[in-house]
């Protein structure tokens, strides 16, 4: 199945995740993430593989900083933490990569390399 990845192109994170994956000619499509961020179904596949929703936070952003969710977030419940993520893609961890059943977020070379094997 084909994955999908949400970037953001002024990220150089992203990009360094991208030129990776065309170096193993991996079949994705890229998404930006401001524009249209991973669905909420997307999502909470990604919270089942991460085990954590903070990690699908982009905790180092301004919007981040600006909404305050560092303190809000352990008052969020898990549905309404969801509906944030999925209305400001700003808030997202960066690169979002998934496919049908697997999927990181940030860029971990050696993680990488086992999703895309």
């Amino acid at each position: 199945m084909k994955f999908k990845m949400y970037e953001y192109a002024k990220c150089s994170t992203c990009r360094k995740a991208q030129k990776y994956l065309d170096a193993k000619g991996v079949d994705y499509t890229l998404v930006p993430i401001r524009e249209t961020p991973p669905t909420r179904a997307e999502l909470k596949k990604m919270l089942a593989i991460t085990g954590d929703i903070k990690k699908l936070f982009n905790t180092s952003g301004q919007d981040y900083r600006a909404l305050g969710i560092k303190d809000k977030l352990s008052e969020m419940s898990e549905a309404q933490a969801l509906d944030l993520l999925a209305s400001n893609g700003n808030l997202i961890k960066r690169p979002f990569m998934i496919n049908g059943k697997s999927g990181a977020v940030g860029f971990n070379q050696e993680e990488w390399a086992r999703l895309v094997s």
